[in-house]
């Protein structure tokens, strides 16, 4: 019985394919046949409330979570946009780190995996495990 609940369960990794720890990511969900979607998340067609809803899941129970955890602060567009100058506890900041994401979804972090309303970032790629039973 816990075999069949385990099938229904349906997660998503939003990937990308030339990220080494995206790739390996993928391929320990692969080899634990952990049933996922794959979703290249270059090619999603983002907005600010997807965005925010994915945060959410990356840290249940924050009211307001900061949109940095889930970017790629290291990033050089992350500077050259200024984005590192905005206090994300401020509204009208969070808003525009949300919407720097919509506009240029290379500056969100890889990959995350997202299981039963919950999402962890694969970095390390192992942390995947977090999220299965």
């Amino acid at each position: 019985m816990a075999r069949s609940r385990a099938a229904a369960v349906m997660a998503t990794l939003y990937h990308n394919p030339a990220c080494s720890k995206s790739r390996a990511a993928h391929g320990l969900l692969a080899e634990k046949g952990e049933a996922v979607n794959v979703v290249e998340y270059l090619n999603v067609a983002w907005t600010r409330a997807s965005l925010d809803d994915l945060l959410r899941k990356l840290a249940p129970g924050e009211a307001s979570p900061n949109p940095t955890l889930m970017m790629r602060t290291g990033d050089a567009a992350f500077k050259e946009l200024g984005l590192d100058k905005l206090d994300p506890a401020v509204p009208a900041s969070r808003e525009a780190l949300l919407d720097a994401m919509v506009r240029q979804p290379s500056l969100i972090e890889r990959p995350i995996f997202v299981r039963e309303g919950r999402a962890v970032i694969g970095r390390p790629p192992d942390r995947v495990f977090e999220l299965l039973p």
